[in-house]
């Protein structure tokens, strides 16, 4: 078994890279920059450079296909968005050329018709509002029809909201915690929300999970626990010693925001899965390792 690992340097692709090497899994990464470490690695600009030239003779038999764009806040709506799918059907096709014979993707809850709270993979509809959850949702039927083709499996699994260490400045946690602490203007939130936070190494697991297993099909990786915004600020502002009231007394009803996002997680469970990290748990090591950098 050899891995092919796209998006190593990004905030999910670190901690499955940290689960493949502590798993002694024979790795290759590919991307424009080299991750730490000293295991193989393929430079190659995804969305430019000729895939397969770059992976020729590479002899991976599972591919790993996380690298996306994903700036906070711009990623929703973006162009590159498209270019990302197109670039992710060049990646496949020079996968399967070069002998692949197992694929694992990471979709996005944004695939759903958010307007339904509980996404099921099998029941619940896939009507993406944003450009982001439809590129994924196109991405995962050109990988449909190319693995049919070529009969190689396919797992794709649908990430609800990570966070955890290495949480890129912009999402939720890294704001709610720079505005407890003074470091940015307080913000409204709508508190009342619940959405599905799972913290990122339960995320890695997952996908190792995805990887050597015989999964097939699309698989949700959530904790199946949604959780209130205010009581997300709420234990951070814990951890912190803070006052949460700054921000929970901003507290904003967006309708155009859905009142739930949560996954069903009961296939993901089927294969021997679960979340290990609880969110006040996760919170209190996110807060710890975001704040001090020398702590590891």
């Amino acid at each position: 078994m050899r891995v092919l690992l796209t998006g190593a340097t990004g905030f999910i692709g670190r901690h499955v890279l940290d689960a493949l090497q502590q798993r002694g899994i024979d790795t290759l990464t590919l991307g424009r920059h080299r991750p730490p470490g000293d295991g193989g690695f393929i430079q190659a600009d995804l969305l430019h450079d000729d895939l397969a030239l770059r992976l020729k003779g590479c002899e991976a038999s599972h591919l790993l296909h996380l690298a996306w764009y994903t700036e906070p806040g711009q990623f929703w709506h973006s162009p590159l968005n498209t270019d990302w799918q197109r670039a992710s059907q060049r990646l496949a096709q020079a996968f399967i050329a070069q002998g692949g014979q197992h694929l694992v993707a990471a979709g996005s809850c944004a695939e759903y018709d958010w307007s339904l709270g509980l996404c099921c993979e099998d029941e619940t509809a896939l009507n993406p509002a944003s450009l982001y959850g439809q590129a994924k949702n196109a991405t995962r039927l050109q990988y449909e029809t190319l693995c049919h083709r070529h009969q190689v499996r396919l797992a794709w699994g649908r990430v609800f909201f990570p966070y955890g260490q290495g949480e890129p400045v912009g999402k939720l946690l890294p704001s709610v915690r720079d505005a407890l602490l003074g470091q940015r203007p307080a913000f409204a939130i709508n508190t009342e929300a619940r959405r599905d936070y799972i913290h990122v190494s339960d995320v890695a697991a997952a996908f190792l999970t995805l990887l050597t297993s015989p999964a097939q099909g699309a698989y949700n990786i959530g904790s199946g626990q949604p959780v209130r915004l205010a009581e997300l600020i709420k234990h951070m502002a814990e951890e912190l010693n803070q006052d949460p009231f700054p921000l929970l007394n901003l507290s904003v009803d967006r309708q155009d925001e859905p009142p739930l996002i949560t996954a069903d997680i009961n296939k993901l469970t089927k294969l021997s899965w679960c979340c290990h990290t609880p969110l006040e748990k996760g919170i209190r090591a996110f807060k710890l390792k975001n704040l001090n950098p020398h702590i590891n």
